[in-house]
């Protein structure tokens, strides 16, 4: 993977999964998703965004 896209998909996860992080916290309960899940699922986002990000850092720094 280039470093450019390796440094795109980590940002991108990471504001996408903070994204639904905050907005779980706002959205009434519908009955089909549950906020647990929309929160689970944006931490998963996030901490893989986050590791994709340090491997990005040190390759950077060779």
């Amino acid at each position: 993977m280039s470093n450019r896209l390796q440094l795109i998909l980590a940002v991108v996860l990471c504001t996408f999964g903070c994204v639904l992080i905050t907005v779980s916290f706002f959205t009434p309960p519908s009955g089909v998703i549950d906020n647990s899940v929309l929160v689970a699922f944006g931490e998963i986002l996030t901490f893989s965004g986050s590791l994709i990000g340090i491997d990005y850092h040190y390759k950077a720094k060779q």
